[in-house]
């Protein structure tokens, strides 16, 4: 699940021990997973900042 966002730095972009790579963890149904592959976004829907402290300093 890979478009222009930067899943490096997204929160729902986690590493597997076990086969020592990285993956999506959004869970999609497969009607979600097909209209997410579908469309034609160039952004993933599904990003979430990776960054806890951004709301912090938004705050200051």
């Amino acid at each position: 699940m890979k478009r222009s966002t930067s899943c490096e730095y997204c929160a729902n972009y986690t590493y597997d021990e076990e086969s020592e790579s990285y993956y999506c963890d959004v869970s999609l149904d497969e009607d979600e997973y097909y209209r997410f592959i579908s469309s034609g976004r160039k952004e993933c829907p599904y990003y979430q900042s990776g960054d806890e402290y951004k709301i912090v300093r938004h705050q200051m």
